[in-house]
């Protein structure tokens, strides 16, 4: 019998799943409220994107077979929330898997031509950046994961080049920018953030049922996440004055390229652009082979050391396909569209499922999440106002309100 994964390789997935290109460009977003009010607003998204993470640990633990998200909302919500579920995922993590090949061909050509003289076009940096780690997704989780964590390695490296070499940079009184109003339309992009849920299927899978093990690596692989964000927020916000935030905001430059500009460091930039390169790279690892996971998942196809060839071709070509096609269509959906689909599958769906779960199916493990139908009402409530939030931005085509 193969040994199961190890809290410290589950914690890296979980962290990596998390912390991908959206964290160069979440400083901006949450620069407009200020560092206080986010911050406040990370905590809460956090907690809450815990808490429905271990319930999704909970649920797993009433099957007697690794499964994932489509076969525990069959399970509990019926034909109907199948259905939803179906179309929800796949439309984020296409998009997700989309928006990381658009950006990754960006950095491969880049790459190629500045090492080898060599000109490339974007579409063919896609396509190489998709066939090496797309061979890798293929081999499995524990190849993923030993190779993420060297790639994890990079990334903080990179990172704390980047904060060494910008804290000096700080103006202190650029923190006590307050402007609370905006704070509340910042949290679908935090839910993102921190929507690492679709690991925990894999997770389950790769640490052999161990439910301890998983609730392990999700709390220390969130809570290293939050530290990250935390640190990044204060060099950022710290160093950019608020007219500069508001100016990249308005034309779509993200934290990384901001600082660049502003400092005027070359090793700044190209630290910027280390830490662009791996976060995109970690973050497509996790997805792609989640979404791998849920399609096998989905189909019945049995659950072997290796992926599915025929699931990782249909879980990586319609993405390299719209991300030459139309490289920037489902990257702008996201900004309308991913934190509804975000908060309906890992937050209304989990409290849900483990509502009818418990209370209608008898259900009912040792180990299951304290707080009953209080913290399940409590998950709903919350879920179901940034939902509506969200709708109401979306039909506006906003994400944020111009201050």
């Amino acid at each position: 019998m193969k040994k199961s994964g190890s809290v410290f390789g589950g914690t890296l997935l979980i962290t990596g799943s998390c912390i991908g290109a959206g964290m160069l460009g979440l400083p901006i977003l949450t620069g407009i409220p200020g560092f206080f009010p986010s911050s406040v607003m990370f905590f809460i998204a956090w907690l809450f994107m815990l808490t429905t993470a271990i319930l999704m640990v909970e649920i797993m633990g009433w099957f007697n077979k690794p499964v994932n998200l489509i076969s525990m909302v069959e399970h509990t919500l019926g034909p109907i929330g199948k259905i939803l579920c179906w179309f929800l995922y796949l439309f984020l993590f296409y998009a997700l898997l989309v928006a990381y090949m658009s950006a990754s061909g960006n950095h491969v050509s880049l790459f190629i031509e500045n090492t080898f003289r060599l000109p490339l076009p974007n579409w063919a940096g896609s396509l190489f950046f998709v066939i090496v780690f797309g061979w890798l997704v293929y081999l499995g989780t524990r190849p993923v994961d030993h190779v993420n964590r060297y790639l994890m390695y990079g990334k903080i490296l990179s990172f704390v080049l980047l904060v060494v070499l910008g804290i000096q940079h700080i103006v202190p009184r650029f923190l006590l920018h307050w402007e609370p109003k905006y704070a509340l339309f910042t949290f679908p992009i935090l839910i993102i953030s921190f929507g690492f849920h679709n690991m925990v299927p894999v997770l389950m899978k790769y640490m052999k049922g161990d439910r301890k093990r998983v609730r392990q690596s999700i709390y220390a692989g969130s809570f290293l996440t939050v530290a990250i964000y935390i640190i990044w927020e204060i060099i950022t916000l710290g160093v950019l004055p608020l007219g500069d935030i508001m100016h990249s905001y308005k034309i779509d430059v993200d934290a990384a390229q901001a600082l660049r500009t502003y400092l005027g460091s070359s090793l700044i930039g190209y630290s910027a652009q280390s830490l662009a390169f791996f976060a995109i790279l970690t973050s497509f690892l996790a997805q792609a082979l989640s979404l791998t996971n849920f399609l096998s998942d989905g189909f019945k196809i049995k659950h072997k050391e290796r992926e599915n060839v025929g699931m990782c071709f249909l879980a990586l070509i319609p993405p390299l396909a719209f991300s030459i096609l139309f490289p920037d269509l489902f990257f702008q959906a996201l900004n309308f569209a991913g934190g509804i689909c975000a908060v309906v599958l890992f937050g209304i769906f989990p409290a849900l499922m483990t509502w009818i779960g418990r209370y209608h199916k008898g259900n009912m493990l040792s180990d299951r999440v304290p707080g009953g139908r209080p913290l399940l009402l409590i998950v709903l409530l919350i879920a179901s106002l940034i939902f509506f939030d969200q709708l109401t931005t979306m039909l506006n085509f906003n994400l944020l309100p111009k201050p």
